[in-house]
């Protein structure tokens, strides 16, 4: 059953009865959907007040994650729900849930793995805002091999004591909790001695500490982890089994680049809360146009340089606007996907292989039209030295949330069928595996 209002709606059989969601095709759904969320905002929207009780009620109404189940104030709609509410949203000019990595992994995360204590105690505080957080997953010993961790946890009574180093933090300088994969048993095999747990960040024996990229930015951080404490409690699932929760998390992770501004059409004290938030966020992000290859700026750029009429050029701005087309079109896949209420999968994987694909491909058809003059920074550089840019950043695209050899690991494996790499010491304790290093 899905909740309109007070009203229990029945879910339609489907050909995919796993999913259990309605068909997609019952469109007055979708019109009793779009009016009850309007009716609720218009009545109950308020910009005057504090942005945190605004999300409160947001929650406590079932519109802050309407896909969410009932009893996790939700209201056990499909997947298209979220699109559609905040659409409603943003026509009202009212303000959403928080942006982040607390809604965009850690809540779905915990929805899908963590005991109802849990949800209780971290769910509501993840959709008001009132926490923020942070991923703790890679390393700088393991680099694409996630699982070969070695950030330890020791159980000792309640708590468990942290120690080990992260890398590619976002955030990690002001969240207050970590999504944190640590290895608890040194003497099960490699993917079965890692737990994920949450990390609280404003601690003694937590230290972050900037990274500065090679083009000019500081978005991430290394954190170093010494005598760190993690409550029991704060366990996801059951330990040695956080390689299968990770994948989840990751599963989220690729389509992290989906979120979207506000234009914030209205005034008051939740609004302007909200725009501080939004600057903030966004500003660690504000180099990622470039790292994917900024294809709108293409025929600008060759305009720009006389070079719009060159055959050469012409055919190769040709090639990047084809390819890109055809991988908005796997992400129009994706999109759908997750509107039939299908969890992310390896279509997840092939988007990012794609948006790879064409970063670079953008990237050598600006060094094409600039020539030498493309590594120049500066006022008196190519657009002011966005292209010296885009050429730094666009190697980030083919490493950051997991290498493009990960994702064709993937795609070959769930896709393609193949058979599955061959993992050395799968069967062997990971102590063991370190020592034969």
């Amino acid at each position: 059953m899905i909740f309109i209002g007070s009203r229990e709606v029945p879910v339609k059989d489907q050909a995919e009865p796993s999913h259990g969601l309605i068909d997609m095709s019952d469109e007055r759904l979708k019109v009793s959907v779009r009016e009850e969320a309007r009716r609720w905002i218009q009545s109950h929207w308020n910009p005057t007040l504090e942005l945190s009780a605004w999300r409160r009620q947001l929650h406590a109404a079932g519109w802050a994650c309407p896909t969410w189940p009932p009893e996790w104030s939700g209201r056990g709609l499909p997947a298209w729900a979220d699109d559609l509410v905040k659409d409603e949203l943003t026509a009202a000019g009212a303000v959403g849930t928080p942006l982040g990595s607390g809604m965009l992994l850690a809540a779905p995360t915990i929805l899908a793995h963590g005991s109802t204590a849990m949800k209780h105690r971290l769910l509501p505080r993840i959709v008001t805002g009132a926490d923020t957080w942070c991923q703790l997953f890679s390393e700088p010993g393991s680099g694409s091999d996630l699982a070969g961790l070695t950030t330890t946890a020791v159980q000792d009574g309640e708590v468990f004591v942290v120690n080990g180093q992260k890398v590619w933090s976002t955030s990690a300088h002001h969240a207050d909790l970590g999504m944190l994969l640590a290895r608890t048993d040194w003497d099960a095999p490699k993917h079965k001695g890692i737990s994920w747990m949450v990390l609280p960040m404003q601690q003694q024996g937590v230290e972050a500490r900037p990274l500065r990229q090679m083009n000019g930015y500081a978005s991430f951080n290394e954190v170093f982890l010494s005598d760190a404490v993690v409550p029991v409690a704060n366990v996801v699932g059951q330990l040695g089994e956080g390689w299968g929760i990770a994948l989840t998390t990751l599963a989220h992770e690729r389509g992290f680049g989906s979120v979207r501004r506000n234009a914030f059409k209205s005034e008051g004290r939740a609004i302007e809360e909200a725009k501080a938030e939004a600057e903030e966020y966004f500003a660690t992000y504000s180099w990622y146009p470039q790292r994917a290859g900024r294809v709108d700026l293409i025929a600008e750029h060759a305009r720009v340089n006389g070079r719009n009429g060159d055959p050469v050029s012409r055919q190769a701005i040709a090639g990047v606007a084809a390819l890109h087309r055809a991988h908005q079109w796997t992400a129009d896949r994706a999109r759908l996907n997750r509107e039939l209420g299908r969890p992310p999968g390896a279509e997840g994987s092939i988007g990012k292989l794609g948006l790879s694909e064409v970063a670079r491909a953008a990237a050598g058809t600006h060094t094409l039209i600039a020539g030498p003059a493309g590594m120049l920074v500066g006022p008196d550089a190519p657009f002011d030295g966005m292209i010296a840019e885009v050429l730094e950043s666009v190697p980030a695209q083919s490493i950051a949330g997991g290498t493009d050899e990960i994702q064709r690991n993937i795609t070959a494996e769930r896709v393609l069928g193949l058979p599955k790499e061959s993992r050395v010491g799968s069967t062997v304790s990971f102590r063991d595996e370190t020592k034969a290093r």
